[in-house]
């Protein structure tokens, strides 16, 4: 299996979960904050659904500058999931055209002249993309149980949902 297969496969999975929690974001809610130093739940769920984009930014391109960066904003939870599943088409469609050399080139992320890091685009799909999106798709379902609202499983059942995602289906 190639490290693109094996990215492919951990992405269609980890897609299906963020999928699950974003279907639950409630649209008559994304001011709440729960903490004034928090991102509001509508912003934290477009940023759980774009980044999906920087698989494709990270394998085709050889930085990201935010400098121009405007972040999305959808009036219903239909267009939240058509954009990320845009991205999600678009990011599975790059890696199944990368090669294994691919993975060894430098990557940036950066603000104009800010550079915030330089990795092997192996690491920034890990670190940058993988990771990063775990950590906020955890913020989001900290969002989801403080308005009381069921958290879909995740890597086994949650307390609100005994549905088992079987991974043998990617």
């Amino acid at each position: 299996m190639t490290r693109a297969q094996e990215l492919l496969s951990e992405l269609k999975l980890e897609a299906a979960v963020t999928r699950n929690y974003l279907q639950k974001v409630p649209f008559n809610r994304l001011d709440y904050k729960p903490n004034e130093k928090s991102e509001t739940l509508g912003r934290l769920a477009v940023h759980v659904a774009e980044i999906i984009a920087w698989w494709k930014d990270v394998l085709t391109t050889n930085a990201l500058d935010f400098i121009n960066f405007k972040p999305k904003e959808f009036e219903t939870n239909t267009q939240l999931l058509a954009y990320f599943d845009e991205l999600l088409l678009e990011a599975t469609n790059v890696l199944t055209e990368a090669k294994d050399e691919d993975f060894e080139k430098e990557w940036q992320m950066k603000h104009g002249d800010t550079i915030y890091f330089t990795l092997s685009k192996k690491q920034s799909l890990r670190l940058f993309c993988m990771n990063h999106l775990v950590h906020h798709r955890a913020q989001l379902g900290v969002y989801l149980r403080l308005l009381n609202i069921a958290i879909p499983a995740t890597y086994g059942p949650s307390a609100d949902d005994e549905n088992i995602l079987l991974i043998d289906k990617f």
